[in-house]
């Protein structure tokens, strides 16, 4: 018995495929684009904000240390992994909380 796609099932593998045609070529062009900022940096040490660290640490995490060395990205991926590792010991050291102190409180007079 061979399978025969009805037409919604075909409109949506078109769509699907060229979906993924387009992504795969945004892809190509930002790995470009990256080859193109490494070649104008060279060995100078690119230092970036916060902001920017908190965004590629987060992004970072979600893809792995595996894919982040397939694309060869300005930052290793130990540096990325790093910098999220720093941001959720930052969100959870409590700092922000005030001091409690011991004992019972105190009792105006």
């Amino acid at each position: 018995m061979k399978f025969i796609p009805q037409p919604r099932q075909l409109m949506l593998i078109i769509l699907a495929s060229w979906i993924n045609r387009q992504q795969q070529e945004v892809i190509a062009y930002l790995r470009i684009e990256n080859a193109v900022l490494k070649e104008q940096f060279g060995k100078k040490r690119i230092l970036p904000t916060d902001d920017q660290r908190r965004r590629l640490a987060v992004k970072g995490k979600v893809l792995g240390s595996k894919i982040l060395e397939q694309f060869g990205t300005l930052f290793t991926p130990g540096t990325i992994l790093r910098w999220h590792r720093q941001l959720v010991a930052k969100k959870w050291n409590c700092s922000d909380r005030k001091e409690k102190r011991d004992g019972r409180p105190r009792v105006r007079t």
